[in-house]
């Protein structure tokens, strides 16, 4: 329970920052998205506020490495996840490497909702049975959230 709820708290705050990037700057990317290619050029400069969230991603990302080895619970699908988070901080280097970032910040706002979602689903699965009783709220909510999770 506490590794979904840090992972739910990260996924709320950096998909947030993902919505202040896209809804409340002047980066037109959601709304038009072959704009991610406008103007891009080789070495081009990635914006402050884009780095931040590339620093976040990567340290997150970095961190989840070695949580995964060597902090958290190992489970049948450790292996699998371990090779996931060594995945996705290659891609988010190298988008960033390549100066693709403006694909990048969509990229990372589009599935971060999914990581909300799953994180807050797999926390009401484990509200389900707390201190010998049944909460069918928490099992109406995963649910729900498993439903939303998977259409999303």
């Amino acid at each position: 329970m506490p590794e979904s709820a840090w992972k739910l708290l990260f996924y709320t705050i950096s998909w947030s920052y993902g919505i202040y990037l896209l809804f409340f700057t002047d980066y037109p990317f959601f709304h038009d998205p072959p704009s991610v290619f406008y103007g891009w050029k080789k070495g081009m400069d990635v914006p402050t506020d884009i780095a931040i969230a590339y620093l976040l991603q990567c340290s997150f990302y970095g961190h989840s490495i070695y949580a995964t080895a060597y902090m958290d619970t190992w489970r049948k699908d450790s292996v699998v996840m371990l090779l996931h988070h060594v995945v996705t901080l290659t891609l988010i280097a190298f988008s960033y490497a390549f100066r693709y970032h403006n694909v990048g910040i969509l990229v990372l706002f589009l599935h971060d909702v999914n990581d909300v979602q799953l994180e807050f689903t797999k926390l009401n699965v484990y509200f389900k049975h707390r201190g010998g009783v049944y909460h069918r709220l928490n099992d109406v909510i995963s649910n729900i959230g498993c439903l939303t999770f998977s259409v999303s």
